[in-house]
C-alpha cells in the first residue's frame, strides 16, 4: 500500500515519465514482502534505453524494471530503516 504523496506529485511523476525523462517518486510504503522498507523511490522513464543506461551506472539489472503498466516502466528502489546517531 503506497501513501504519503499528493495527487499532484503522481501526475508530475506520470508526465516525465511518458515524456522520456528520468523520473523520481518516493513514497510510504507498506508491503508484507519487505516488512523492514517503509519507502520505496520509484524511478521511471518510458524510453527504455534511456531507464537501462541509468540503471547501468547504479549496478541495476534490467530484470529488475516493474513493467506492469507498459506505459510507466521503472525501478523500485527499496530501502531498509536506517539509525541516525545524535552527535
Amino acid at each position: 500500500m503506497a501513501f504519503g504523496i499528493t495527487k499532484k506529485e503522481l501526475i508530475t511523476w506520470k508526465q516525465q515519465v511518458k515524456a522520456g525523462e528520468i523520473a523520481f517518486i518516493t513514497h510510504y510504503w507498506l508491503d508484507e514482502r519487505f516488512p523492514d522498507c517503509t519507502t520505496v523511490t520509484k524511478v521511471g522513464c518510458s524510453d527504455l534505453d534511456k531507464l537501462l543506461t541509468w540503471g547501468k551506472k547504479y549496478r541495476l539489472s534490467a530484470e529488475w524494471i516493474d513493467y506492469k503498466n507498459n506505459c510507466f516502466p521503472h525501478f523500485d528502489l527499496l530501502q531498509e530503516k536506517k539509525i541516525h546517531k545524535k552527535s
